[in-house]
């Protein structure tokens, strides 16, 4: 198995040379001593520990535990329930300059189901094996990256550092089902308005080659059902525009475009966040028996559901155009329903800017080169993140887990990362204040 990425090493090293940039750092930090880097893997064994999966997360846990580690380094926090039972824990690190505008660092808190029996080690046990791989559900996705946010906070309070702006961390509920419940009511709240945000940093994906990942936009999900209706007939009967013969029409429609955008990426032609992707995600008709279907009856109804994934630079219009032409044609006795948005409120594309009119990505850009690190081709997250919610703001949003040389593991079975106490190097001196 190729090595997962080191998580004392390389996520806390580009943390911590990130948020110095961001805060305005100009002095050195000390290197953890051995004793120091056992607790910071200590303290991540205890997060992955923690029972988040969905669909029973268990919130009250994940948030006491959370709040402890802030006590620690005494930052502050709140807690909020814009859903009941489902926490935002909101941390603060005050900066010396309120007018400034802050920064936010969004991680979730829940991850996905395990199948227990498809795992070496238990997905809750944490467990580092012989050669530094530390097994359990979130390691990936995405309990690593909200604590490497807390270890950089604590190496640069520890170093005597005060930030000249104010930097917050939200640990947010249910992205894995959708966010609507945490990141979403968080972003169009009045508690959000009042932290004066200007840049946002979320999530992003482990490169299997040396290239760490940025991410700077998303394929929107639009979910897609069309339903097409007919004359009902015998089963033995043939007769042009049933429902059925309708519906495998479309279907096969958008089989031949699905194949079309696949084979730009088999060819290394586009990366998978570049195009578009349609996946069948139901298909409903027939008439109920007791024992299953009545076999001699075609239906007069019938329909199906695609979740199709649209990069913003995509023309959607064109797409739309498709749907009501070749997809789901009136003419066919067609209808379809439709939802998704590949614009910010004020109409702009879902996207961050990635050239020297976004200081952020300068700045995150210059962290890694000096850890030596090197960045691959800026990309569009194949999924959907927590971030669409504050570019729908008109913020920049950067996906960023920097795990390079690592397989990609999230939502996998066995998924796991490197912990190395060997080694740590401080490269958190003389950087620009901003």
């Amino acid at each position: 198995m190729e090595k997962p990425c080191n998580f004392n090493l390389q996520f806390l090293l580009l943390h911590l040379l990130f948020l110095s940039l961001l805060l305005g750092l100009t002095n050195s930090t000390t290197a953890p001593n051995q004793d120091e880097q056992s607790r910071i893997i200590s303290r991540f064994q205890e997060y992955l520990q923690i029972n988040t999966a969905q669909p029973s997360p268990d919130y009250q846990k994940s948030t006491h535990f959370i709040l402890s580690q802030a006590n620690s380094i005494s930052l502050e926090s709140q807690v909020i329930e814009f859903v009941k039972g489902k926490p935002v824990v909101l941390l603060k690190w005050p900066g010396s300059d309120p007018s400034l505008p802050s920064v936010l660092l969004n991680s979730h808190t829940d991850v996905v189901p395990s199948e227990y029996s498809k795992w070496v080690h238990p997905p809750l046990g944490a467990h580092i094996d012989g050669e530094g791989n530390i097994f359990a559900r979130g390691t990936q996705d995405m309990k690593c990256v909200g604590m490497q946010y807390l270890e950089a906070i604590r190496r640069l309070k520890s170093s005597g550092f005060h930030p000249k702006r104010s930097l917050y961390l939200s640990f947010v509920p249910d992205e894995e089902i959708g966010g609507h419940d945490g990141a979403e009511k968080l972003a169009y709240s009045d508690v959000f308005k009042d932290l004066n945000v200007d840049v946002v940093l979320d999530e992003g994906l482990a490169s299997p080659d040396e290239n760490y990942r940025l991410f700077y936009g998303e394929r929107t999900p639009w979910w897609l059902v069309i339903k097409a209706t007919g004359a009902p007939g015998h089963g033995a009967k043939l007769y042009d525009n049933s429902a059925m013969e309708n519906l495998f029409k479309s279907i096969e429609s958008i089989r031949r475009f699905r194949a079309s955008q696949f084979d730009l990426v088999k060819a290394g032609l586009k990366a998978e966040g570049e195009v578009i992707s349609v996946n069948m995600a139901f298909l409903k008709a027939g008439i109920p028996s007791p024992t299953g279907f009545v076999m001699n009856l075609q239906p007069s109804e019938a329909e199906a559901g695609f979740d199709i994934r649209i990069p913003p630079t995509a023309n959607a219009e064109s797409l739309e155009k498709r749907i009501v032409e070749e997809w789901a044609p009136a003419s066919r006795n067609m209808t379809f329903e439709q939802k998704g948005t590949l614009h910010d409120n004020l109409g702009r594309p879902l996207q961050t800017a990635i050239d020297k009119s976004n200081p952020w990505w300068t700045l995150l850009e210059e962290a890694i080169k000096k850890a030596n690190g090197k960045i691959g081709k800026p990309e569009i997250f194949p999924a959907s993140t927590d971030a669409r919610y504050f570019r729908q703001l008109g913020l920049p949003a950067i996906g960023f887990s920097p795990m390079a040389n690592t397989p990609l593991l999230l939502h996998d079975h066995n998924e796991v990362h490197l912990v190395s106490l060997l080694s740590y190097v401080d490269h958190c001196s003389s950087y620009p204040r901003i």
